[in-house]
């Protein structure tokens, strides 16, 4: 049974998410503010974190980026801003999705559901080792190394590298590669996908590796083995 960690200030929503978790079966546990958020992470083993942006004194991106310090664990964004900037700061800051106020309790669940299930291991015939230059990934596993050391990558930055890495040097477009990572209808916008590829390409930076190539016009593809 996955633990959900619903971090918001208003106990009504607090409510709300709660119960629509807990009857699709989640075990459920709240934060009412980002302080006690964080103070639960230490305590409990938290599968997903759904996460509300404006909270007094510690807000939903200060939450994010203390947990990110120290854990890849999938976090949904609730907020009520719904413009493009801001959804793409909270990707950049390492979100998996993000979802705006007003919004259908059962719809967040859906999304709950498929981002643990991008997490679970893949069945045999797709968990297959692919190696790329200084690059492993290991789907079944869900782990990344790069020239042997453990890289942390969230659920949505997986899922476009993998995306690319399976298919040397075919070009996916921004659109293909949105359907690969949300399989779900999430308004995703190719702006979005481009703060993804810049976030994996940043965290790759300090072992030189870029295996990521621009394909102007065009989108993306997994550039040469080895490449800097």
């Amino acid at each position: 049974m996955p633990t959900i960690l619903v971090v918001d200030d208003e106990p009504r929503i607090r409510d709300v998410v709660q119960y629509a978790l807990e009857r699709e079966g989640f075990r459920v546990i709240c934060a009412a503010d980002g302080s006690d958020a964080l103070a639960r992470m230490e305590s409990a083993a938290v599968d997903l974190v759904v996460l509300d942006i404006l909270m007094p004194e510690l807000d939903g991106l200060s939450v994010c980026r203390a947990i990110r310090k120290h854990s890849s664990v999938p976090i949904i964004f609730l907020s009520s801003r719904a413009e493009e900037i801001d959804r793409i700061m909270g990707l950049e800051l390492g979100g998996d999705d993000y979802v705006t106020k007003p919004f259908s309790p059962r719809e967040l669940a859906i999304r709950v559901k498929t981002v643990l299930r991008r997490m679970s291991p893949q069945s045999a015939g797709e968990s297959a080792v692919v190696t790329h230059g200084a690059i492993e990934m290991d789907p079944s596993k869900h782990e990344v190394r790069v020239r042997g050391e453990r890289l942390s990558l969230t659920v949505t930055e997986f899922a476009v590298l993998q995306a690319l890495l399976e298919r040397p040097g075919r070009v996916l477009s921004r659109a293909q590669l949105i359907d690969r990572a949300y399989d779900h209808d999430n308004h995703i916008t190719e702006r979005t996908m481009d703060t993804h590829i810049r976030r994996i390409r940043a965290k790759m930076r300090p072992w030189g590796v870029d295996p990521i190539e621009t394909v102007h016009g065009l989108g993306y593809k997994a550039g040469e083995p080895g490449g800097a």
